[in-house]
């Protein structure tokens, strides 16, 4: 049993390592904060060990666990943004930000601004190469769906950054 549990030990630790510094990247780039990124990266693999005697088995553990953390960071954006809708209507001026933004090119700018499902869309196809596929299932919809997130993501990008939809993005 000691060895088996040595086993389990070393393969979460090396998945850990292969795979905590790509999720906490692809988080970064789903909400542009590295600390709530580094944060739901570490949750997203605490459920990963809580649950690492089923998942270790999956073909693709990595892709599980950038699975959960994106869904994660998701949740988080649609608090953040409850919240601020729900700030916005108690407040009767509102304050400046104080919170520190990082330089930042304009194309990361526009992809900020895409509606959840979009930005996570663009993030997986373009930042991290998965398949359409695999964003499907992070995002819980069907492929077709994951195709149009992203012709739309593309459009709005065009816009935003007055070019042809060819050159914005890939």
């Amino acid at each position: 049993m000691a060895h088996q549990d040595r086993q389990a030990d070393a393969g979460f630790s090396a998945l850990f390592r292969a795979e905590y510094a790509r999720t906490t990247r692809t988080v970064f780039l789903v909400l542009h904060d590295r600390g709530h990124a580094e944060e739901i990266a570490q949750d997203a693999f605490m459920q990963l060990l809580d649950r690492w005697d089923t998942v270790a088995k999956y073909d693709q553990p990595g892709a599980w666990v950038r699975r959960v953390a994106i869904r994660m960071a998701v949740r988080h954006l649609r608090r953040e943004r409850m919240r601020s809708l729900l700030e916005r209507r108690t407040q009767v001026e509102p304050e400046p930000s104080e919170e520190l933004t990082l330089p930042q090119t304009e194309l990361l700018a526009a992809v900020r601004q895409l509606p959840t499902n979009q930005r996570v869309a663009v993030v997986l196809h373009y930042f991290e190469d998965r398949p359409i596929a695999e964003i499907a299932d992070t995002l819980g919809c069907a492929p077709a769906t994951a195709r149009v997130h992203l012709h739309k993501a593309r459009h709005r990008l065009a816009d935003t950054l007055h070019e042809e939809v060819g050159d914005v993005v890939g």
